[in-house]
């Protein structure tokens, strides 16, 4: 599958929920997480990143080969936050940039697998940072929705030149 990359329309949409977890969903589950394995650095990705406007989230943490190795939720939403944490972020939609976001430090975040079952998984620090990052992905947000607006304009004017020069 193709990432797709800012400003890309499919990265606005607001994700909508997966009612029936059927075959169709399990191939795209399954092609996400190759897609996400074959990324150079990413340690998760939303539907909508692949062009799919569906609640799913993939991640592996540890970037371990394998199917199995990687988490799924679906329909995930974070019931609980506490505190604050500043750390870098990229994204495999935003080309070459990165930059410091503040999110929270720990979170609750629940939804199902892809068998159906609930999870319930608390995280913090990066794992933390992942879910929020995927989880606004599948409501039209991106990272650099968080940053200063000169640093967004910037990067902005960045990329626009990249584009007319490729």
């Amino acid at each position: 599958m193709d990432i797709l990359t800012y400003p890309h329309p499919a990265l606005r949409l607001v994700a909508d929920p997966v009612k029936n977890i059927d075959q169709e969903i399990q191939d795209l589950i399954r092609n996400m997480i190759k897609t996400m394995h074959q990324a150079p650095s990413g340690i998760g990705l939303a539907a909508n990143q692949v062009g799919i406007p569906k609640r799913i989230i993939v991640y592996n943490f540890h970037r371990e080969e394998g199917e199995e190795k990687a988490g799924v939720l679906i329909n995930p939403e974070i019931v609980m936050s506490e505190g604050k944490i500043v750390r870098e972020e990229a994204c495999l939609s935003i080309i070459d940039f990165s930059a410091e976001v503040t999110r929270h430090a720990k979170i609750k975040v629940q939804g199902i697998d892809r068998n159906e079952k609930p999870v319930a998984i608390e995280a913090d620090d990066l794992k933390a940072i992942c879910f929020q990052h995927e989880i606004d992905h599948l409501n039209g947000i991106l990272f650099i929705d968080h940053i200063s607006s000169l640093k967004r304009a910037l990067y902005k004017k960045r990329l626009k030149k990249r584009l007319r020069t490729d």
